[in-house]
């Protein structure tokens, strides 16, 4: 069943992203890299679900999101431009296939980085990160959210490829098979997470490198 739960805080992580902080409702339990049902507590907006992945960890004291919006669609999260501290969300059922199972590469394109940031997060506090990778593909480097964060939990291990503008120490163009091959030591996992298409070409990148399915977790849809 639904709870309606106040936002505590709301700001733009980048020109397009938003961190959107909410009370934590009674009874919520999650693991790293899992999703919620997510509604505008609004008579326009209260049967518009999406499913956004949280950001914080289980322990937190809020729950966290951080949501690209898409104004030109006039939908869910372009309506969540307007909203302020105090207003309400609606937060609805936990899921998600997306958790951790070992070292291993996380490869994510645009806002398919939520689940990494909360189970990167979660190893760093429990001091297992280890030799994790991440690959972030993003257009330009404005577009790159948590950057900082990121380099602060990986620092080489972090690598960023940019499609729109060519830039010192960043990849150029797409994730391709050269990149993820460049960054394979003893991993055992890859971790996939980003729109559909690319999710579709990393599949096909990592089976042409002889990753078994069985090593590639992704979200079931």
């Amino acid at each position: 069943m639904a709870q309606s739960v106040k936002i505590k805080e709301i700001k733009h992580l980048t020109h397009d992203v938003l961190k959107i902080v909410l009370e934590k409702p009674k009874g919520l339990n999650f693991t790293p890299g899992q999703a919620v049902d997510f509604a505008i507590n609004d008579p326009k907006w209260e049967k518009e679900w999406r499913s956004f992945t949280f950001t914080s960890l289980p322990e937190d004291n809020d729950i966290e999101f951080n949501i690209k919006t898409y104004p030109t669609r006039n939908g869910v999260t372009n309506e969540l431009l307007s909203k302020k501290v105090g207003d309400e969300i609606l937060i609805g059922d936990v899921y998600g296939d997306i958790a951790y199972k070992g070292e291993g590469i996380y490869i994510a394109g645009g806002a398919g980085y939520t689940p990494f940031a909360a189970i990167l997060k979660d190893l760093q506090k429990k001091g297992k990160l280890g030799n994790n990778k991440f690959i972030f593909a993003n257009k330009t480097v404005s577009d790159i959210a948590l950057k900082e964060e990121f380099e602060n939990l990986l620092g080489k291990n972090f690598i960023n490829v940019l499609s729109d503008e060519k830039v010192e120490g960043y990849e150029y163009g797409f994730v391709t098979a050269e990149i993820i091959k460049k960054q394979i030591e003893n991993h055992k996992y890859f971790y996939l997470c980003g729109p559909p298409p690319m999710m579709d070409a990393v599949g096909k990148h990592l089976t042409s490198l002889g990753i078994k399915d069985e090593f590639i977790v992704k979200e079931g849809f």
